[in-house]
């Protein structure tokens, strides 16, 4: 990976596909006259930068007098690379419709400075993907790693639209009489349409060919607002013991004030992913929400994922809240007995969070928690490892003899 600094402000890193998938993605090549476009692409300018940028230094290539990347590589890369939309039927949206699209999209507000960098005097806005700071930057005033194989986007502002960083070598090729060809990658193209432009056929194309960055849009940004996006995502993503963050990431989001956001949009499309007798992989939803809720509750008290104790109950409660409604269906005969899962591993002290947040709105929590003290004792003994041939768990009525509701 190449690490190049620059005086710029923010960058977003964003996963992508590898090398030789980008090579597949590679729009068709389209040759330019020089006089056709002289107004919009500089081509003296493009071949003195692509000289440059030949002295970049790398983990392996050092140089004496090194070049290091600058608001003119970006604009350079921004211009070709706005063109060659425009050329693929890109229609630009009007600002207010875009800077809506940003903040739903990517979480951000056009007009605030948190966790993005805002340069008005350039025209850029790029947004923290990894580090939630908040901090405002310009481009004089930070230097960040520009270019790398793990591409970062940058929204152009000023022509309303999003692009990664990309060397202008890997955009353009200029012949001697100053033709050229520009190859801007497909995907940079087909992310714009999708987003921008709802073209339908450009996000059938993404999910095939840029995988990484639509999972980040849900994933990392937390973008549920696509259902078509949304149950794509879902249905890809299980959880995994190995790597139970990654199931987390369907459910919730930390904000830029560093609040807790739940994806509501997640749970309207589970449930409608979740129907009885279903054959597809679908019919192991509440087994993944069981095992995500198992990780979180095994060491509730401990720091997980920056998420605070109350936080922590408010996902387990909806995640509980969402399986317990199917032990109430005879449609589904489910026995995850979730609610007596949760009640399992929290306290008193617990408990008494959950009454001064009102069961964090949902109607028929206390209903379903009283409801739920048999379904404890049965985790408790599965939990501890008590129930087996031998020592078998009392029935409910026989239970409930010797244990008054609370």
């Amino acid at each position: 990976m190449k690490i190049l600094n620059i005086s710029i402000f923010i960058l977003l890193f964003i996963g992508c596909n590898n090398k030789s998938q980008e090579n597949n993605m590679n729009s068709k090549e389209k040759q330019y006259n020089i006089s056709e476009k002289a107004n919009k692409i500089d081509v003296k300018n493009i071949k003195k930068h692509i000289k440059l940028q030949e002295k970049i230094e790398s983990d392996e290539v050092e140089y004496d007098d090194p070049y290091n990347l600058t608001i003119e590589d970006l604009k350079l890369a921004s211009s070709i690379i706005y063109n060659d939309l425009i050329s693929n039927s890109y229609i630009e949206p009007k600002a207010e419709s875009f800077n809506n699209k940003i903040e739903t999209i990517f979480s951000i507000s056009h007009s605030s400075n948190k966790c993005v960098s805002i340069d008005q005097k350039h025209g850029y806005i790029a947004v923290f993907g990894n580090r939630l700071d908040g901090n405002p930057v310009t481009l004089e005033q930070n230097k960040y790693e520009l270019y790398s194989t793990t591409q970062n986007i940058f929204i152009n502002t000023n022509k309303q639209f999003i692009f990664p960083m990309l060397l202008l070598r890997e955009l353009i090729n200029i012949n001697g009489d100053n033709s050229y060809k520009i190859k801007v990658p497909r995907y940079i193209i087909a992310r714009n349409m999708y987003l921008f432009n709802d073209s339908k056929p450009q996000f059938k194309w993404l999910i095939l060919n840029d995988q990484n960055f639509m999972e980040s849009l849900v994933k990392t940004f937390g973008y549920t607002q696509d259902p078509d996006l949304l149950k794509w995502v879902i249905e890809r993503t299980k959880f995994n013991k190995n790597d139970p963050q990654d199931y987390g990431k369907l459910f919730w989001i930390k904000q830029c004030d560093g609040s807790l956001k739940l994806h509501a949009n997640t749970f309207k499309v589970l449930q409608k992913l979740y129907v009885p007798n279903d054959s597809s992989d679908n019919r192991f939803i509440l087994d993944n929400i069981k095992g995500y809720v198992e990780y979180l509750g095994t060491d509730i008290r401990s720091p997980q994922n920056n998420l605070a104790l109350e936080e922590k109950l408010k996902i387990m409660a909806n995640l509980v809240y969402f399986v317990e409604q199917y032990k109430y269906d005879p449609s589904y005969n489910d026995a995850s007995i979730m609610m007596g899962r949760f009640r399992y591993f929290i306290n008193e002290k617990d408990f008494e969070i959950l009454k001064r947040n009102n069961y964090f709105n949902l109607p028929k929590f206390k209903e379903w928690w009283d409801n739920a003290d048999y379904d404890a004792y049965i985790a408790d003994g599965e939990y501890n490892g008590e129930w087996g041939n031998v020592n078998r768990p009392l029935n409910p009525n026989e239970w409930r003899k010797e244990h008054s509701k609370k």
